[in-house]
C-alpha cells in the first residue's frame, strides 16, 4: 500500500516477509482471496476511484494512485468501473440512469439502470431511503424514475420474487473487481431452491480459503435478487448476514424452497 507503482514480486514479498514465496502466495490467497498482483492492482484501483473523486481530473488522480499511463486503466475501466474513469470521477455525470421502486414481497424494491442494463437492485421499508442510496451511489449521475422503461424488468423480479419466475436473465451493468465477478458468476449458478456455504463457492473460484473474501463480495454486491448472494449461507447451516437484512434472506430462502423449482 505504500508503494503502489512498485511491482509485486514474490521473492521480494516474501524475503521481507521472512516466508517462502510459495507460502506467502497461500497465505494471500487464503486471507484476501487474492495473489499479491492482483492485491495491488485492486489496492491501486480503490485508490484511483478515490483520487478521481477529489480531483476531478484523470491523470492526477491517474499518476497518484501509482499508474505509469492512460492506456491501462482505461483497458479496465469498462469491466472494473463501469464507465470510463472519467465519468466514474464526476459521480457518474453523464450517465442517465432510470429508476423505479415498487412494492413487493420484501418491502419495497428499487430498481436501476443505465442504458446498459440494471447497475441497482435493492430491498427496503423506506422508498426514500432507497433512492438515497442510490444517489449517494451515483452523486452526478441524472437520475430520473421512469417506471415505463423498467417495467418489464421490475415484472420479471417481481414474479420471482413471488416465486412464479424461478429463473432470471437480466442484462447487468455493474462495477467489480477480478475476484468479485467470479464470485458473482458462482452465485449466478447456485440452483433456485438450493443454498451453498460460502467456503463452497471459495472452492468453486479455485480459492478454498477464501471464504472471508467470498463473504466480502456477496456484502458488496449492488443487484440483489438477480445475483443471488442470499443463497449463500454458513458450514453449519446458519444464514450469515445478508446486506438487505437477515429476515428478507430468511423469507426469500423459504419462498425458494417451497416453490421446488430448480434450474441451472
Amino acid at each position: 500500500d505504500a508503494q503502489p507503482d512498485a511491482p509485486a514480486r514474490l521473492t521480494a514479498l516474501s524475503a521481507r516477509a521472512g516466508t517462502t514465496p510459495h507460502r506467502l502466495l497461500r497465505a494471500f490467497r487464503a486471507v484476501l482471496g487474492l495473489s499479491p498482483r492482483q492485491y495491488r492492482d485492486e489496492r491501486r484501483l480503490d485508490r484511483f476511484k478515490i483520487q478521481l473523486k477529489r480531483r476531478k481530473k484523470v491523470s492526477p488522480a491517474l499518476y497518484e494512485s501509482g499508474y505509469g499511463s492512460t492506456s491501462r486503466v482505461y483497458e479496465r475501466a469498462h469491466a472494473q468501473l463501469g464507465m470510463t474513469p472519467a465519468t466514474y470521477g464526476r459521480g457518474g455525470a453523464g450517465t442517465h440512469i432510470a429508476f423505479a421502486v415498487v412494492p413487493c414481497a420484501l418491502g419495497r424494491l428499487l430498481v436501476a439502470a443505465t442504458a446498459r442494463g440494471i447497475c441497482r437492485i435493492s430491498l427496503g421499508d423506506d422508498a426514500d431511503a432507497l433512492e438515497r442510496g442510490l444517489a449517494t451511489e451515483f452523486p452526478a449521475a441524472t437520475i430520473a424514475r421512469d417506471a415505463d422503461r423498467l417495467r418489464s424488468w421490475v415484472a420479471e423480479i417481481t414474479a420471482h420474487l413471488n416465486g412464479r419466475q424461478p429463473a432470471l436473465d437480466l442484462p447487468l451493468d455493474v462495477r467489480a473487481t477480478a475476484f468479485q465477478r467470479r464470485v458473482w458468476e458462482a452465485l449466478r449458478k447456485i440452483p433456485h431452491g438450493s443454498t451453498r456455504s460460502y467456503s463452497e463457492i471459495a472452492r468453486a473460484v479455485g480459492n478454498a480459503k477464501a471464504t472471508r473474501a467470498v463473504a466480502r463480495a456477496c456484502a458488496a454486491n449492488p443487484v440483489a435478487i438477480v445475483v443471488p448472494c442470499h443463497r449463500v449461507v454458513r458450514e453449519d447451516g446458519d444464514l450469515g448476514g445478508y446486506r438487505w437484512g437477515v429476515e428478507r434472506k430468511k423469507a426469500l430462502l423459504k419462498q425458494e424452497a417451497a416453490s421446488g423449482t430448480s434450474y441451472n
